[in-house]
């Protein structure tokens, strides 16, 4: 779906572009798509000479659910030396984060297509666990144990 993208992208930056063709949910639940990502980020940074490119500049990036795996990808590859670090990832609107979709942003969002709040939740669980018969806990934020709600609310919160 992305082709025609990373060939712009390429051709414009004059860069080498690496696009994933990672295994899909809900038939491939998690983690499939990220060790996918995951595996192919290190072999090309394991033969980046092959390739021709600079081990100096290597980003990575995604949207949407590739946006929640090149975040991913890149926490993993952050504490190792015997790869070259990462320069940046870009991350066009990821999913980062399922512990509540009553945020602002998803309030205030909430009916905008293409990804309205349901949707957004129902794809979360697809990539999970393949299977949303508790997307209406998701959306009342049930699904989430209240001593775990308190140990993250610094981070995800409303406020």
């Amino acid at each position: 779906t992305h082709e025609k993208l990373c060939r712009f992208i390429a051709r414009e930056s004059e860069s080498v572009v690496v696009s994933v063709g990672y295994r899909l949910a809900p038939e491939h639940k998690y983690p499939a798509a990220y060790e996918d990502c995951l595996n192919a980020t290190q072999h090309f940074l394991q033969h980046l000479e092959r390739y021709g490119v600079d081990p100096a500049r290597v980003i990575v990036c995604g949207d949407s659910a590739g946006g929640n795996l090149a975040a991913a990808v890149s926490q993993t590859l952050a504490g190792r030396s015997d790869l070259p670090r990462l320069r940046a990832q870009i991350l066009i609107y990821p999913g980062l984060q399922a512990l509540d979709f009553n945020l602002p942003s998803y309030q205030q969002n909430r009916g905008v297509p293409l990804l309205f709040r349901e949707r957004a939740a129902f794809y979360m669980l697809q990539y999970l666990n393949g299977n949303a018969t508790n997307l209406e806990e998701v959306l009342e934020g049930s699904h989430i144990p209240v001593d775990i709600k308190l140990n993250y609310r610094k981070w995800v919160s409303p406020d």
